[in-house]
């Protein structure tokens, strides 16, 4: 008798836990599609490009900053160095600059008052070329009529001829010596055009160098990009970090990211745009609505920390979902169950 009251005592209780794993079966297939996931935050590095010391911290870990403060500070005696250097090189080169333009300009202006001497010079030539072209014939018409004139007049002709000759040649002379003039002075020209177009170089390329200096030495204080939440400070004052070395780690908590996975069967619930609850651990009585932002293309075998609906052995797909989080109630790695709103 009290075997048979046990058995069915027993009987009643496989029965009872039959019905209610088959219920919950039912409840998690006719449940909404959705999965567990983990909250993530969007993580900003931050940098710097040169090679120098921690001078001093300016905010602590988990502390929120506004975009544009000072996370910490380097100390940038050398950065300071070179971009004195580089604005006392850039004075220098300026200074070469305008002597050498103004070199130019008088270069400029001497090879035009050659060309003006020269072709003064030619003119004259060819007037003085006329004259003793006039005198020889007067000469030469005399002397075919040395019956009719006295000797006194072609003398004093053949004079004025040789005495413009000698002319003609001292003008000849003097013009060669200007086109040599006008020749010599549009080399200076275009030397000193030359040098001017180098300084001009020589200028941009230090005021060039100052730029970077001036840009390198902005990096001695590192400031935050936008409002987040100091999440690591890896080093302390006075450590030396290298360029390009993690200087701090920021998070940014206004907009989170839900990443769940979804098993292929619900795949077709999911869609970019559409809208998600996300449901917190920490904050069980109230839902966060997100949209969807991304549904991987690609299947993944299911993670093992991850829990789906279904088996773990099948393939599922990752899932992005976008909340807004003005309150930084979502911290990242908060366990969360997403469900697709249909």
């Amino acid at each position: 008798m009290r075997v048979g009251l046990v058995i069915a005592a027993l009987a009643f209780l496989l029965l009872g836990l039959l019905a209610l794993r088959l219920r919950t079966q039912s409840a998690v297939a006719n449940a909404p599609p959705g999965g567990s996931g983990e909250i993530e935050g969007t993580r900003i590095d931050l940098s710097a490009r040169i090679t120098a010391r921690v001078a001093a911290l300016r905010v602590c870990e988990g502390e929120e900053v506004a975009a544009g403060a000072v996370v910490l500070e380097l100390d940038c005696s050398d950065a300071i160095a070179a971009v004195a250097e580089a604005e006392a090189r850039l004075s220098a080169a300026s200074a070469q600059l305008a002597a050498a333009e103004a070199a130019a300009e008088a270069a400029c202006t001497a090879h035009s008052a050659a060309l003006a001497i020269r072709d003064a010079s030619r003119a004259q030539a060819a007037a003085f070329a006329a004259q003793r072209a006039s005198a020889e014939r007067e000469a030469t018409r005399l002397d075919s009529l040395a019956r009719e004139v006295t000797g006194q007049s072609r003398d004093l002709a053949h004079a004025a001829a040789d005495n413009l000759r000698h002319q003609h040649r001292a003008i000849l002379a003097q013009a060669a010596a200007a086109d040599r003039q006008a020749v010599a002075a549009a080399q200076t020209e275009n030397t000193a055009a030359a040098q001017a177009i180098a300084a001009g170089a020589t200028a941009n390329a230090a005021r060039a160098t100052l730029a970077r200096a001036e840009l390198l030495a902005e990096e001695c204080e590192i400031r935050a990009p936008r409002a987040a939440v100091v999440d690591d400070l890896p080093h302390e004052a006075g450590e030396l970090v290298t360029a390009g070395q993690v200087l701090a780690r920021l998070v940014d908590l206004d907009r989170v990211k839900a990443v769940f996975y979804l098993p292929n069967a619900e795949l077709a619930a999911a869609r970019p745009g559409g809208r998600a609850f996300v449901v917190a651990d920490a904050w069980p009585g109230e839902r966060f609505e997100g949209l969807v932002a991304t549904v991987s293309a690609i299947a993944e075998f299911t993670p093992r920390n991850i829990q789906t609906r279904t088996d773990r052995d099948r393939l599922v797909y990752p899932v992005e979902v976008f909340v807004d989080n003005p309150q930084h109630r979502l911290r990242p790695g908060m366990p969360v169950q997403v469900t697709l709103a249909p």
